[in-house]
């Protein structure tokens, strides 16, 4: 199959008449003369009046940008952006210990922090196992202590602003 280049026209069953005005690995952006700008599937079925065969980066910005992006939190110790919940923007976390001495106070946006860290190095922690050379079942069973961390962790979960960002434990069945 011939990736049609930026220029070409084509004239679609559903949207009419065409131009392709991008081009990624999976997509053509189509601005249609009446339907305006469309994305439609290269494998699409569209009649080509004119091809304009040109070398076409098949790549866009956005899919390298995509996977360089999951390439680094896999990989490496940065850390993600993972906002609070509102309701504790500001706040702070009072220890108050069980003998007649000082409390300790710390904002909480450093507790979270701290915390977010943790679970990033645990993270990278599982992907060091996964791509060293232990054997099968000792990769499984570091990995049941990672889970058990992330189990252990649940409790903050309540600081999280996006239940995607949330501690997994281990699932029941």
């Amino acid at each position: 199959m011939n990736i049609l280049g930026i220029g070409s026209r084509i004239k679609h069953p559903e949207h009419g008449l065409g131009v392709v005005t991008n081009v990624t690995s999976k997509h053509y952006w189509v601005t249609f003369i009446e339907s305006g700008l469309e994305t439609i599937d290269v494998d699409s079925t569209f009649e080509v009046i004119e091809a304009v065969e040109d070398e076409v980066d098949t790549v866009s910005f956005y899919e390298v940008e995509r996977t360089l992006k999951n390439l680094l939190q896999k990989w490496s110790d940065v850390s993600q952006i993972v906002p609070i919940a509102d309701k504790w923007k500001g706040g702070k976390l009072v220890m108050e210990p069980g003998t007649p001495t000082q409390n300790k106070e710390v904002p909480i946006d450093t507790f979270f922090n701290k915390i977010i860290m943790v679970r990033d190095r645990l993270r990278v922690m599982e992907q060091k196992i996964n791509s060293s050379n232990l054997d099968n079942s000792e990769k499984v069973e570091l990995q049941q202590y990672i889970t058990r961390c992330y189990g252990s962790l649940t409790t903050f979960n309540v600081l999280f602003k996006s239940t995607n960002d949330y501690f997994v434990g281990e699932k029941t069945k």
